[in-house]
């Protein structure tokens, strides 16, 4: 039933989104409310993970099957856990400017408490969640390089100084 929807463009290449996404094991390290995780299976294109999320009194536990298209798709799919249904998809579009990054989440708890707990900070504490990816990018590959980085000549003399 809490369904988000987001669009952000990024200053990162879509590669290096998108394997900070697929990195479900490094969860517990940056994203609120992640617990802990656990990477069951791996291949190329698929993994299997259990995450633990917490927030308040909560502690809940689910399994997800999750497809990577590398670079361009991640879309996880609720096995088992307290949920009624998770659907979840990132998608990674090359821009100029960086990555186009299309965040959609749609779920439904079976306990009516913690759909209702969930219900109050839910647009919110996705918005954090993906805030939090942002800054994990910066942690791990440092400040995005914009537009102004990129105009600037690296040994650049000051104006009037008459340069070599």
């Amino acid at each position: 039933m809490p369904t988000h929807a987001e669009r952000r463009l990024i200053a990162y290449a879509p590669e290096q989104l998108f394997d900070l996404v697929a990195d479900v094991g490094k969860y517990p390290q940056f994203l609120p409310w992640c617990a802990a995780a656990r990477v069951r299976t791996r291949t190329a294109t698929e993994l299997v993970a259990d995450l633990t999320i917490g927030f308040g009194p909560f502690r809940e536990t689910f399994t997800s099957r999750v497809d990577l298209e590398h670079p361009t798709r991640i879309r996880v799919r609720y096995e088992k856990g307290p949920f009624r249904y998770l659907n979840n998809v990132w998608t990674f579009m090359p821009d100029a400017r960086g990555c186009q990054v299309d965040f959609f989440v749609d779920f439904e708890f079976r306990s009516r408490l913690l759909q209702a707990a969930i219900g109050v900070v839910f647009n919110e504490a996705v918005r954090l969640m993906v805030s939090a990816f942002i800054r994990r990018a910066r942690d791990i590959y440092g400040a995005p390089v914009t537009d102004k980085t990129l105009a600037q000549p690296t040994n650049a003399q000051p104006a009037g100084t008459g340069g070599a």
